[in-house]
């Protein structure tokens, strides 16, 4: 008797379906797993014989073969433990034969029959619901799985003994609910900032378009504080990107208790990160930083510290919003539409261009200092501001500041403005003004005659390239949304190419 099992494999954040046929016969006592399984597969054998024996099943001494078809499939991770074991109960008549044909199933066992948490079980569920199929997953990724809509059934038993029950009609086991995250308490405010108002007024346009921004200063002027306070001003997650964001988290293992949560990630790597850190890889092609912060923020403090070809392994996602991972056997794409955020120092001693410091090493200190970033990777950079050394008077006499709450509403207000210009041009994939092509933002920000030869005096002096000419562009779209303006005028543009253009202390970088 051979019994079938529906399960998924993970390609990326995408659920491939995987048949798991189970065949008990006569022959030498053994349990053989077939179908290219990685260790962790592998090993499902040992867990599910154990877990069979604590719920009271003993298995026959007879040849026992799982196939997980199709077999040229590589087959990762725990989750197969589950699907394998009820395809064994199902041939021992422990559940009905055709019980499971109507479920995809994940989840992974414990020695005493217990059902363990799994990645994956949101995209598992998004998957069943296209293939028309309900859900059997583990009892702690229930809330999560719940989130594939209202019209799937999930069971998310706690143990094998719980769902043998409830197939023979002896338990019932009741649908989990979704889950959010509670927000955390005191998170930090902008009103914590003293002083910096021009950084400030940046961290705001940034945050209204989704613009990259590069700050660049002194130790201890107060960047890092800037960066962290960025999530508090940032609108929540729509429905749509919640969606987008929990699934790549679920594939991490990143949800803790299967509750999802609206605020936008904010990912801050150290720079001794590796490329398949910051992009995604290593063996099974994990998400990494960049697409952990998808529809969020990457922060990198320190910039210039992060290896030079971590730093331009950035440039595609950026460019393009994902990351592709490329093997000899497989290729893996996880969505990277990120806001990044910079911080460095001006020279490697930090204090070049201080009043009242010199570098030890001159200007040669700066130079090779700020060269470790890439030409190229400074161009995808909308925003680059000074940030000074707070003055003393700020410190002790600080003026009050505008609370996150007081911007956040300024930044929601222009981000409704651009969800409906973009939905009225028939694009209502973009969000922002920093995710509008090329084609569609000269129509959209159309500068005036003034902002016109403003911008084409700068061009030709500043020797912008096309990219940086449509990005200015972009920022002072932005500008414009946030002063409730139609159209682009010249005080937007020179703000946005005040933004671009290098400040006296980046004057020599690459």
């Amino acid at each position: 008797m051979v019994a079938r099992v529906n399960t998924v494999a993970f390609h990326g954040i995408d659920a491939v379906p995987i048949d798991v046929q189970v065949m008990v016969a006569p022959g030498k006592v053994n349990m053989q797993i077939v179908g290219l399984p990685d260790k962790a597969v592998a090993e499902s054998r040992e867990r599910v014989q154990a877990a069979l024996h604590a719920s009271g099943l003993t298995l026959p001494a007879k040849r026992i073969t799982v196939n997980l078809a199709p077999a040229d499939l590589p087959k990762e991770g725990s989750h197969f433990d589950l699907p394998i074991a009820l395809g064994l109960m199902a041939v021992l008549g422990a559940i009905p034969g055709d019980a499971l044909s109507g479920f995809v199933v994940l989840g992974e066992l414990s020695l005493d029959g217990t059902i363990a948490a799994v990645a994956g079980a949101l995209p598992a569920a998004i998957g069943a619901n296209a293939l028309g199929k309900g859900l059997i997953c583990p009892a702690e990724s229930g809330p999560e799985a719940a989130w594939a809509g209202e019209e799937i059934e999930i069971l998310a038993p706690r143990s094998l003994i719980a769902i043998a029950n409830h197939f023979r009609g002896t338990q019932v086991l009741s649908r989990p609910k979704p889950a959010m995250r509670a927000a955390g308490a005191n998170q930090p405010d902008m009103a914590d900032i003293k002083g910096q108002e021009s950084a400030k007024r940046a961290l705001e346009v940034s945050a209204a378009g989704g613009h990259n921004l590069l700050m660049i200063g002194p130790p201890g002027s107060g960047k890092s504080m800037l960066a962290a306070r960025l999530p508090s001003i940032l609108p929540p997650l729509s429905p749509a990107e919640l969606l987008e964001v929990s699934m790549i988290h679920s594939i991490a293992g990143h949800l803790a208790g299967g509750k999802l949560s609206d605020r936008r990630p904010f990912r801050a790597p150290h720079h001794s990160a590796s490329m398949a850190a910051m992009v995604g890889g290593g063996l099974r092609a994990r998400p990494g930083e960049v697409s952990l912060a998808h529809n969020g923020v990457l922060f990198l403090d320190e910039f210039p510290e992060f290896p030079p070809a971590v730093l331009d392994s950035l440039r595609q996602p950026l460019e393009n919003g994902e990351s592709v991972i490329a093997r000899a056997n497989h290729r893996v794409s996880y969505p990277a539409s990120i806001q990044l955020v910079a911080a460095m120092n001006p020279c490697r001693c930090g204090m070049a261009g201080e009043p009242g410091h010199s570098c030890a090493r001159g200007q040669r200190c700066q130079s090779e200092y700020q060269g470790r970033i890439s030409g190229p990777l400074m161009d995808r950079i909308d925003i680059r501001i000074d940030v000074p050394a707070v003055s003393a008077g700020d410190l002790i006499r600080p003026q009050a500041s505008e609370t996150s709450a007081e911007v956040a509403a300024r930044v929601a207000r222009a981000r409704r403005i651009q969800t409906e210009r973009y939905r009225a041009a028939g694009r209502p994939d973009i969000r922002t003004n920093s995710q509008c092509p090329t084609a569609l933002v000269e129509e959209v920000a159309i500068p005036d005659a003034g902002g016109l030869a403003l911008l084409r005096d700068a061009a030709e002096k500043m020797k912008f390239s096309a990219r940086a000419y449509h990005r200015i562009l972009k920022v002072a779209r932005t500008l414009a949304d946030l002063d409730g303006a139609e159209a682009v005028g010249r005080i937007h543009l020179a703000e946005a190419i005040s933004y671009r253009i290098t400040t006296e202390r980046f004057a020599v970088a690459a």
